[in-house]
């Protein structure tokens, strides 16, 4: 049980953008406290990649050793819980839990991510973050020269396309449906060699989350080592809805540079608020965030 309930800051999601904004804070002896559910999107996956430092290590592993080194600094406290509401005052924010504690403070940190969509395929959700992916940044080194698909159409695919081929001479479209490409991009695909096909995948048969085929409705099956998918997603929280903030028209939390979101007090930091989705830019965002909110709590004080 935290020691008290009324802090400077609280920070909603204690993965790597929140821990990192905590860490800045808890270096300029800020009272935080760190809220977070213990489900972050990224758990399926084995290893961490493109980051400096910690480069193949396990996302698990990475949080854990963060949390050990922020919570070396005694003004910071770590409750693990979900917040489910949050309401504005005129001296700050109250943040309630699914327990029902309710904690104050006069600045608020959203690390929420975000949660992904899974489309209707078998075997899709087991693959996520394992074979199926979302970033050659993050995971395109593991696969390449392999056998690899793009589950998306359009310009979606059309981005990946060429950042994949790089990567791979062996590169299928599937758009489980019409194609819907310019006259354009079907010419640039086809003089690099890359198929399209529009049957609907069903199913992904995997073992362990590797991918071992894709199955059509038709009931014909290809053999793939990888696949690239551009899912929807939704914010993980309702709170800085409801609290005012804008959402972007992609559907993340609207920031400035200094991650100040349009709420006076709300800062957001991490997957919610960037679409450069990588534990790199979490840890960035969240030190940013930190660290702005530090100056506004010391201007107001001083």
């Amino acid at each position: 049980m935290t020691a008290h309930k009324k802090f400077e800051v609280i920070i909603i999601g204690g993965s790597y953008a929140g821990l990192s904004a905590a860490m800045a804070l808890g270096r300029s002896l800020r009272r935080v406290l760190i809220l977070d559910s213990g489900m972050p999107c990224n758990r399926q996956t084995p290893h961490s990649h493109n980051f400096i430092t910690q480069d193949g290590v396990k996302p698990a592993e990475i949080a854990e050793k963060a949390k050990k080194q922020v919570l070396r600094y005694e003004t910071v406290e770590f409750v693990e819980e979900l917040a489910v509401s949050g309401k504005k005052h005129d001296d700050g924010f109250s943040v309630t839990t699914q327990s029902g504690k309710e904690f104050t403070a006069p600045k608020l940190i959203f690390a929420t991510g975000i949660s992904d969509i899974m489309p209707d395929i078998k075997g899709f959700s087991e693959c996520w973050g394992i074979s199926v992916v979302h970033c050659p940044y993050c995971h395109g080194y593991e696969l390449r020269g392999q056998k690899t698909g793009i589950l998306a159409n359009a310009d979606r695919a059309f981005h990946l396309a060429p950042l994949l081929k790089n990567l791979t001479d062996d590169l299928t479209i599937f758009t489980s449906g019409e194609e819907s490409f310019t006259a354009d991009q079907i010419k640039k695909l086809k003089s690099r060699h890359i198929q399209i096909l529009e049957n609907e995948i069903t199913e992904i048969e995997h073992k362990g989350g590797y991918i071992q085929n894709v199955i059509f409705k038709d009931g014909g099956k290809m053999l793939l080592d990888g696949l690239y998918a551009s899912v929807p997603f939704r914010q993980h929280t309702d709170i800085p809805v409801e609290l005012g903030c804008e959402l972007t028209e992609q559907g993340h939390i609207k920031t400035d540079p200094f991650q100040k979101t349009t709420v006076n007090g709300v800062f957001a930091c991490g997957d919610n608020s960037s679409m450069m989705r990588s534990v790199a830019t979490a840890v960035y965002t969240g030190n940013m965030a930190g660290a702005m909110v530090n100056k506004e709590l010391s201007d107001e004080q001083f």
